[in-house]
């Protein structure tokens, strides 16, 4: 996967954002930890918490 510079930081981050707006006290935490390492397995290294 090809990485972008994040402004002026240095930090080199994925075009592809993991969004976490739907994990919440329903979604189980095997479920969560799951997909978050299937992410990074991925490449995916940008993860929106807000």
């Amino acid at each position: 996967m090809e990485y972008r510079r994040l402004g002026r930081t240095g930090l080199k981050v994925s075009p592809l954002c993991l969004g976490t707006v739907n994990f919440s006290e329903r979604t189980l935490a095997e479920d969560v930890s799951r997909i978050i390492h299937r992410a990074l397995d991925e490449g995916i290294n940008f993860v929106d918490t807000a």
